[in-house]
This record gives C-alpha cells, sequence and structure tokens, in this order.
C-alpha cells in the first residue's frame, strides 16, 4: 500500500485478452458455464449496438433498466445507457403497476426487455391510465416475440416500435437487431456492425448451406467470448475455427435478414424463460397413471413458447388432462406447468429405445 496521499498503482490491462467478467448462462443442458467476457468484447458490443438505436439522443434520453444486470442482456442496456450519458431508470424486478409508474415518470426512450413483459403491460387494465408516449422504441430477446405482441405494444404505448433482436451470453450479448422503422416481424433482423454470420450444414459444419436452407447459425465478431472459465473442453465445442457455434438453425433470407427456425437442443423458452424436459417430465412421471412421458415446446401466441406434454397411461388409468396439470401445478413454477397434455398409446422411440422427441414435435 502506497502512502497516504500517494496515487493509486495503475491497473495494467490487456483489454483483448484480460478477462472483464463471468456471465454465467443455463446452458442448453441446464448446466451453468461462466462466459468470460474481455474488457474488449464488452466496449466493442457497445459500440456495435449504439448505431443501431438511431433514435436515442445522446445526454438526454433515459433506458428503462428492468432486466438482471447480472444477465447478458441487462447488462449491455445498462452499458449503453452509461456510453451515452443517458439516464438509467432502474427498478429491482418487473412488477406491473411499479413498471408503468416508473415509465409515466421517468419518460424513457428506450426499453429493452422480454416478451413477457411486454404481454404483461399490454394486458393490465391499468396500462391506460398512465402516458407511454415517451418510449420510442424497445428491444425484445431471450425468446421468440409475436407479431400480435409488438402491434398491440404500439398501440398501448402510442407509436413504440417493439422489435425482436438476438444475441447470447457468449457474445457479449447481440448480435442481431431489427431496423425500428422497418422491422421484419418472425426475424432477429441483421447482424450489427461488425458481426460475420454464415449458416452451416448441420451434417457438414465446415459448409455453407445455400440461401433460404436451414443450417445451424455460426458467428463471428469482436464481441465474441475468450471462452467458458476452467472448461476448455466446453470452450473448444462452442468456438470452432474462429466460429462460434450458436446450437441455433435459422434461415436466412435474400433482403439479410435471419430467422430462428428451430434449436438443436430440446431446451423450451416459455416468456424468456429456460425450462428444461427433464424436470418437467420428472415431475409428470410421478403422477400417478402415468407410465412414460415427454414434453416438447409449441408456439404460443403470448409466451413464445409452451410446454406440451405427451403421457402413455398406466393399462387400465383412468387420467384427464386436468389430473396432470393440477399435479405439475404442485410442483413446478407457473411457466414450466405443462400447457397442454396429449395422451397417446405408446410414445416414438429410437431402435435403442430413446424417446424421440422430433416426432413428438410434428404431431398437430
Amino acid at each position: 500500500m502506497g502512502a497516504a496521499g500517494s496515487p493509486p498503482p495503475v491497473a495494467e490491462v490487456d483489454a483483448e485478452h484480460d478477462t472483464a467478467t463471468l456471465v454465467y448462462t443455463g446452458g442448453t443442458t441446464g448446466l451453468s458455464k461462466g462466459a468470460m467476457l474481455s474488457h474488449h468484447n464488452i466496449s466493442s458490443n457497445i459500440r456495435q449496438v449504439v448505431p443501431c438505436i438511431t433514435f436515442f439522443e445522446r445526454g438526454k434520453d433515459g433506458v428503462m433498466c428492468i432486466l438482471p444486470f447480472f444477465h447478458s442482456f441487462g447488462l449491455v442496456a445498462m452499458n449503453f445507457g452509461i456510453a451515452q450519458a443517458g439516464k438509467l431508470v432502474l427498478l429491482p424486478r418487473f412488477e406491473v403497476h411499479m413498471a408503468l409508474k416508473e415509465l409515466d415518470k421517468e419518460k424513457p426512450s428506450f426499453f429493452p426487455g422480454v416478451p413477457r413483459l411486454f404481454v404483461a403491460l399490454n394486458e393490465a387494465p391499468e396500462t391506460a391510465k398512465y402516458d407511454l408516449k415517451s418510449v420510442k422504441a424497445c428491444i425484445s430477446g431471450a425468446a421468440p416475440l409475436p407479431r400480435a405482441v409488438a402491434e398491440k405494444f404500439h398501440q398501448v404505448t402510442g407509436g413504440a416500435n417493439l422489435v425482436e433482436g438476438y444475441g447470447l451470453t457468449e457474445t457479449s450479448p447481440v448480435t442481431h437487431v431489427n431496423p425500428f422503422d422497418e422491422p421484419k416481424h418472425g426475424t432477429i433482423g441483421l447482424p450489427i456492425p461488425d458481426t460475420d454470420c454464415r449458416i452451416v450444414s448441420l451434417e457438414d459444419p465446415d459448409s455453407d448451406v445455400p440461401l433460404g436452407e436451414r443450417g445451424e447459425l455460426c458467428i463471428k465478431g469482436p464481441q465474441v467470448m475468450l471462452g467458458y472459465w476452467n472448461k476448455p473442453e466446453a470452450s473448444a465445442e462452442m468456438i470452432r475455427g474462429g466460429w462460434l457455434h450458436t446450437g441455433d438453425i435459422a434461415v436466412m433470407d435474400d433482403e439479410g435478414f435471419f430467422q430462428i427456425v428451430d434449436r438443436m437442443k430440446d431446451m423450451i423458452i416459455v416468456s424468456g424463460f429456460n425450462v428444461y424436459p427433464n424436470e418437467v417430465e420428472a415431475v409428470a412421471a410421478a403422477c400417478t397413471g402415468v407410465a412414460e412421458c415427454a414434453c416438447v415446446g409449441r408456439t404460443d401466441e403470448k409466451t413464445g413458447e409452451a410446454v406440451r406434454l405427451f403421457v402413455a397411461k398406466v393399462p387400465g388409468a383412468t387420467l384427464t388432462e386436468d389430473d396432470v396439470i393440477t399435479h405439475c401445478r404442485r410442483e413446478l413454477a407457473a411457466y414450466k406447468v405443462p400447457k397442454e397434455v396429449r395422451f397417446l398409446d405408446t410414445l416414438p422411440k429410437s431402435n435403442v429405445g430413446k424417446i424421440l422427441r422430433k416426432d413428438l414435435r410434428a404431431i398437430r
């Protein structure tokens, strides 16, 4: 320690290679991994995002900060506001009345969020009592944004454009966003500046697929993480040949807009929350009369996805859909509870006895 009054030592930082923070992600398997984000990763992503938020007036506008700062989306919202000398409107948690009150009082112009927040504000009877006209635009992430939600939010706020973006904790996090003036609903938008994207074959990851065909979305840019903390094998699997493999199946159209059409993993995202099928299935399997079960996600207008459970009954059981849902509601958080239960004589299986979720997804 230096003498009293002496200047503090200067910290030596290699911005490109030194880790600034560990942001943990649940991951598609449910196992938390710490993404090592460098100072360069974080500052680069802010510089990439700033020109996309065209309406924001530096030093005058504010950012609605409901998302927690330990989440990568909340982190970039905070950093964007700081970089733009904007006011940060801080809420400790999302609660409809509190959010409406602060939107009316503090009048932020930019509101990053997840679909469930916008759905709640759309449907709250008291929303009409508050002035939300200061909100110019919002970016929704973490889950698919139904077009109906965006259109209603535009109406209830008196003109705010709500568009979908995309990113990963591993990319600091933003990689894509829709233009506010001409969004293409149902897509995640266009890559942000200095972000390279390719869609590779699921069979041959070294080969790109033709325009309009499905493949795995891969990303390269200054926002791509250094790797996972103490997980060299997982890091090497995620970043190969300089490209980050997202695990999401995407399509690019002839205008350069990207659409996420499926996930390589089985995780279901309900209102921005991760739902792991194994957890739901373990609870449902304990319900009297269930012989075996499996769940998949299905499209939902309000929550992006909802849990759909398939059940094969024990012979002779008189089990109903209400029985299963009531049982699950006692053990699971509300967003994890199946919204639909379908009964089948047997569940489709591979030749080694593994339940085929892809076949279940195809059932209408």
